[in-house]
């Protein structure tokens, strides 16, 4: 009995100290129940680290660029005052013809209608200067400006340039927060930009995209401005956004939002602005001059295809066709054909028309220029002076003014003077004359040429506009206007009151 009881406890102990082995030195044999418990192995960790290393991310802080530049971001509203003309054939007018010729419509009568436009700009300067598109604001009576802070304000209208849809507006309120503009040519297709504006009228409103291409020229029509080099993004873009900002991630306005395109004419994703170094160039000049002053070489030029680049025994596609030839312009003085290749200006390569257009445009006038091109398949050289492209082209109009004794001018050139046949060649002609006002009621007309206002003389619609700015409801108006009729010329005093 002694004998079992000792092999039984024997066995038992033994049996206890197997399992102990096996669980102790043979770990790798045991199956724990829950196997969310174990933990990862180092090994693995380890080797997906090193198989991909942490990527560095671009700062894309949207909340801080919003935050800086939002501030700086207006809606513009502004209201124009547009004329419809009934007809009055009562009395023929000897300036009749060149009025219809030059303005586009018969003298007569007039009913006003008032409409209204809203938009966005931004300050770019603390004194009160802002950047908008020329869409918005030309031709408007008034311009009003609305801030993130609640403010109102009534915008003076600097100068417009609807050749690249921009004008300057300012307002008389300085230590405003302003935008800074960058090097649009810095910018890189696929990096991310923000747009702030009002679209619809949902004021301050961010949208954020890519740029998704540089140097879009949209060609003619559509309401596009004749200088084009935008910036296409897919950032949200609607109608009211015009006028705003486009920021990239350094909190840097690298473009002026203007177009879109779009079949029902919503945003699709394919939107357009005006680059800032192109408006930099125009403000500048907006700022100092009132309107922008481009130089002049007095051709029509066309891209060359294939089948030209082989009539025509060039070398490459690069460079600018010459379609035709301005009779007594730049060009022609300098000895420039029909079929001649404009390959090179002051040592610079012209890359096509559009590119030709931007470099003479850039050159002030009287300067002149190296012109080098292919005529019969051989470079030669030649110089032209270039000279001012048209003003009359520029459109310039009267400023906006809650002063306004019921006229619009325009600055008489001499190019204007020749084509019209006037003997006078400078001044402000008069374009409309607004039924029963003050200007009406005096006896003034259309067709008229104000020399001087209060006895200082007058060439610019900013020259006119600082005199009615600085004249007080009631006080008196001198204006000294030249009416030429029937080949007299007779010189006017005309003294009227401010509204």
């Amino acid at each position: 009995m002694k004998k079992i009881l000792w092999i039984s406890l024997l066995s038992f102990i033994l049996g206890v100290c197997l399992a102990g082995f096996i669980f102790v030195y043979l770990p790798e044999k045991s199956t724990p129940k829950n196997f969310s418990s174990l933990p990862s192995s180092p090994s693995l960790a380890t080797s997906l680290n090193a198989s991909s290393p942490a990527q560095i991310k671009p700062d894309l802080d949207f909340v801080k660029i919003a935050e800086k530049v939002g501030p700086a971001v207006v809606r513009i509203d502004s209201e124009r005052v547009e004329k419809r003309q009934v007809l009055d054939f009562g009395n023929e007018w000897p300036f009749d013809d060149f009025w219809d010729r030059f303005f586009g419509q018969p003298r007569g009568k007039e009913q006003e209608y008032r409409s209204t436009a809203q938009g966005s700009g931004f300050f770019i300067s603390n004194d009160g200067y802002i950047l908008t598109n020329n869409h918005l604001v030309e031709n408007a009576a008034k311009v009003k400006v609305f801030t993130i802070q609640g403010q109102e304000y009534t915008a003076k209208i600097v100068g417009t340039d609807a050749k690249t849809d921009l004008a300057l507006l300012k307002v008389e309120e300085k230590n405003q927060p302003f935008a800074e503009l960058g090097d649009s040519s810095q910018l890189k297709v696929g990096e991310w930009v923000l747009a702030i504006g009002n679209p619809l009228g949902m004021e301050h409103t961010v949208t954020a995209g890519i740029v998704s291409a540089k140097g879009r020229q949209l060609g003619v029509g559509m309401n596009v401005p004749e200088y084009q080099d935008f910036i296409q993004t897919d950032t949200a873009i609607n109608r009211g956004n015009s006028g705003g900002p486009l920021v990239n991630m350094k909190g840097e306005v690298i473009g002026i939002t203007s177009n879109i395109l779009s079949p029902t004419g919503g945003n699709i994703g394919i939107g357009f602005a005006i680059p800032s170094n192109m408006a930099n160039k125009v403000l500048n000049q907006l700022k100092e001059k009132g309107r922008v002053v481009r130089g002049k070489l007095g051709v029509t030029i066309t891209p060359i295809t294939e089948d030209d680049k082989k009539l025509l025994n060039l070398k490459d596609n690069k460079g600018a066709l010459i379609n035709s030839v301005e009779a007594g312009g730049p060009a022609d003085k300098a000895g420039l054909k029909r079929y001649d290749v404009i390959i090179e200006v002051n040592g610079k390569a012209v890359e096509d028309p559009n590119d030709l257009k931007f470099k003479i445009a850039d050159i002030e006038p009287g300067t002149k220029v190296e012109i080098k091109f292919i005529r019969d398949g051989k470079e030669r050289s030649m110089t032209a002076t270039i000279e001012e492209l048209e003003p009359t082209e520029e459109k310039e109009t009267s400023a906006a003014s809650e002063k306004d004794i019921g006229i619009s001018v325009t600055p008489l050139t001499p190019n204007l003077a020749r084509r019209y046949g006037l003997q006078t060649i400078e001044g402000l002609i008069i374009t409309r004359v607004q039924s029963y006002s003050e200007a009406d009621k005096k006896g003034i007309e259309v067709g008229d040429i104000i020399l001087e206002v209060n006895r200082r003389k007058v060439s610019t619609t900013q020259d006119f506009e600082s005199v009615l700015r600085k004249t007080k409801s009631g006080d008196p108006i001198m204006l000294l206007i030249r009416r030429e009729r029937d080949a007299q010329v007779q010189d006017h005093i005309f003294t009227l009151r401010m509204p």
